[in-house]
């Protein structure tokens, strides 16, 4: 690694230590009137943005980046304007930092409580899409944390307009202009020098592409929270209503393909699959869905082409959908815990029995009952907003929002006790 890219980033990671300490102190009004004074910014810098973001997509255009990277990578006016409202929206959330929760008296006369607590400085690697600079700045300024930012290479021009307002927002009310530090480097050794400085990170967080997360979690010396695959299944039981079924089923798949909290994977019971797969077939295929299935699938959905065993650990990311048919819920939750990738799903029945058993027993990070995997994220959990979705088990699981970028502490309070 060279000398100058390790030192760069020495420098960020005492900076953001030093800032951490003071952001963690912040009152909740400090905190939201910087949110509320970087989107004034934002809104009054959006000729400087645009002209930055048109440097990026010209500079992807010629570097061969295909549609979809170009359209996540433009800042249109609406995304600026989400933007802004993002902002407002984090301001206007619950504080988590400094609330006390299961106070309670003990045995000895002492009171115990848990209090919330900043994570500390959280270096968060990302790619593609800038407003995620502003979403994450946000959400780490909230819970109390400083952030080192590291933006895809594409997006650099973008990043750095951004980085700008969210300085200046900063430095208006009072708070370190080092609480949120964008890399100004687009050296892929900058990564590597992030995520192996636990003396100045205490978190990282990809958003990325299986192969950038892969690399994260596979290299880093620091915490990650992270997931992997969204390889997302609906099972309906053989105890659904079949209307409920279709509805679901159809939303899972084809609300949105590239998603991580998409369906991947169809699990019908032996008992229903002749009445509904039909039925979801002909919707499928209006949607343009190709299906691919087991023995028992193709011989009631004959256009299905036969599934292979790996279709049911890939994540497509496509209109594309395995199918399957179980004999009984059980065996649909042995598929579910051995295939996915801990992530969403869901179940679609009238019996309260199996859908109690069905949340037991499957090992997801989101478990759902007569309802769409789509759900998953965390505008619609109630959080505001989420830096990502984690499927790991120790501290966050699932969408995280503010209080998953926070942690605990006891709290003990006495009068004069000592211990006998």
């Amino acid at each position: 690694m060279s000398g100058d890219v390790k030192a760069y980033m020495q420098r960020l990671g005492q900076q953001a230590r030093a800032a951490a300490t003071v952001v963690a102190s912040a009152d909740a009004g400090q905190k939201n009137a910087a949110l509320l004074k970087i989107a004034a910014v934002l809104d009054a810098s959006r000729a400087q943005i645009h002209q930055a973001n048109q440097k990026d997509l010209e500079n992807g255009r010629q570097n061969g980046l295909n549609d979809a990277m170009l359209d996540r990578l433009a800042l249109t006016s609406d995304r600026v304007d989400n933007m802004i409202e993002g902002l407002k929206q984090v301001a206007a959330l619950p504080d988590p930092v400094g609330n006390i929760s299961d106070l309670h008296y003990v045995p000895s006369g002492i009171q115990i409580g848990k209090m919330r607590v900043p994570l500390g400085v959280i270096g968060i690697i990302y790619e593609s899409r800038p407003n995620v600079t502003v979403e994450a700045a946000s959400l780490c300024l909230k819970s109390g944390n400083a952030t080192i930012l590291r933006g895809g290479s594409e997006a650099i021009h973008s990043n750095q307009a951004i980085a700008r307002c969210i300085r200046e927002g900063l430095e208006s009310t009072g708070l370190p202009v080092d609480a949120v530090q964008v890399l100004e480097i687009t050296d892929r050794e900058a990564v590597g020098e992030l995520i192996t400085m636990p003396e100045f990170v205490d978190v990282i967080v990809p958003r990325g592409g299986k192969g950038l997360i892969e690399r994260i979690s596979r290299d880093a010396r620091v915490t990650v929270i992270k997931h992997l695959d969204g390889i997302c299944h609906v099972y309906i039981d053989d105890r659904a209503d079949p209307d409920k079924a279709e509805r679901i089923a159809v939303n899972a798949k084809t609300h949105r393909y590239g998603t991580c909290n998409t369906m991947e994977t169809l699990l019908v019971h032996k008992d229903i699959a002749g009445g509904v797969l039909p039925v979801l077939a002909n919707a499928y295929a209006e949607k343009g869905v190709e299906l691919r299935g087991c023995p028992r699938t193709r011989s009631i959905i004959p256009s299905a082409i036969e599934a292979t065993e790996e279709d049911w650990s890939t994540e497509y990311l496509a209109p594309v959908l395995s199918i399957k048919v179980v004999d009984r819920m059980e065996d649909a939750i042995t598929h579910i815990n051995h295939y996915g990738s801990h992530h969403t799903d869901a179940i679609v029945t009238e019996d309260f029995s199996r859908a109690r058993k069905f949340l037991r027993e499957v090992d997801s990070s989101s478990v759902m009952v007569n309802a769409s995997t789509r759900f998953a994220d965390g505008f619609e959990y109630g959080l505001g907003a989420e830096i990502g979705i984690s499927t790991d088990k120790i501290h966050a699981r699932g969408p995280v929002g503010l209080e998953g970028l926070t942690s605990e502490k006891y709290v003990v309070l006495g009068d004069g006790h000592v211990r006998q």
